[in-house]
């Protein structure tokens, strides 16, 4: 028989059984009975109990994998988040340093800006204010640069007083800045009073004791000069005018074998930590110009009285 004459349907002879459709009917009609006796009923209720009873462990092992992902995503998820969250309190705990460490500088400064100002009155003499810039690049010398120079009328040997007492003197002046030569200076000396006896002296820059010191030269080893006692401008230079604080007397070493004491003096002024400064007019500069020598008067020739 050859192939094309093939059929692919049963026999007539083998029993079929219902139809499809029949089977669909069924089926249908059965589904329908089915919904509506759970939905009034409740039939299906324990089976599906037994079902969910049965099929519990395979749903809890199939959602597993699940949760795990779900829950490493959190945890990386959670460590960015606080990785964020650190670096930001981070950077906000180094605003608020900075912050704070400024409003200690500038609390510090109005402090010191107020005391030159209450200096300020208390002096007599013209004065502006100045800004420390810098040290000198020379290390062997103590000498620092203001703000303020020729084209600010700052005149050549001008006294510097920070709030606390004198500090320097300027001795060099450029257009807009000059450099101010410190008390502590080795070449610097300046003449001072003290005031418990009235004795007058010099006193020279020293830093064979201390990086900042002074040391009052020329006195007498029986001179009477005692620890603590204050030295301060006695006017009598031309430059400062008196009585401004400069040192306080902080050893004096007296010996056998020369006849000038040793003494020690330690500047009242923050040589080494002062930001705000008042140059003042040297003294020389407000006195009165001095009169001009008298001419001498011609002698007359004697006349015969008339």
């Amino acid at each position: 028989m050859p192939l094309g004459t093939l059929n692919g349907t049963p026999p007539p002879f083998f029993r079929q059984g219902p139809s499809a459709l029949s089977k669909l009917v069924v089926c249908s009609a059965l589904a329908f009975f089915l919904m509506v006796a759970d939905a009034r009923f409740h039939v299906t209720q324990p089976l599906r109990m037994v079902l969910a009873t049965i099929l519990y462990p395979v749903q809890w092992v199939a959602l597993r994998p699940v949760l795990l992902l779900k829950d490493a995503q959190q945890y990386f998820a959670s460590l960015t988040a606080a990785k964020t969250f650190q670096d930001q309190a981070s950077q906000q705990q180094i605003s608020l340093s900075q912050k704070a460490n400024q409003a200690e500088q500038l609390a510090l400064e109005n402090a010191r800006l107020r005391k030159l100002l209450d200096l300020r009155a208390r002096t007599q003499s013209p004065s502006m204010a100045a800004q420390v810039l810098y040290d000198a690049a020379d290390p062997y010398s103590r000498k620092v640069l203001i703000d303020k120079g020729m084209s600010d009328n700052v005149k050549l040997g001008s006294p510097v007083l920070d709030e606390v007492g004198v500090l320097g003197q300027v001795t060099r002046i450029y257009p807009l800045v000059s450099e101010v030569t410190l008390i502590t200076d080795r070449d610097h000396s300046i003449p001072v009073l003290n005031t418990r006896t009235g004795a007058r002296g010099v006193a020279f820059g020293d830093v064979s004791t201390h990086v900042d010191a002074l040391e009052l030269r020329y006195m007498a080893a029986n001179a009477d000069v005692a620890a603590g006692d204050l030295l301060t401008t006695s006017g009598i230079d031309g430059v400062y005018p008196p009585g401004l604080p400069v040192a306080r007397v902080e050893k004096v070493d007296r010996r056998v074998d020369t006849i000038f004491a040793r003494i020690y003096c330690v500047p009242l002024a923050l040589v080494s930590a002062s930001s705000h400064v008042m140059v003042l007019d040297p003294v020389a500069e407000q006195l009165p110009p001095r009169p001009p020598p008298d001419a001498p008067t011609p002698v007359g020739k004697r006349g015969a009285a008339k």
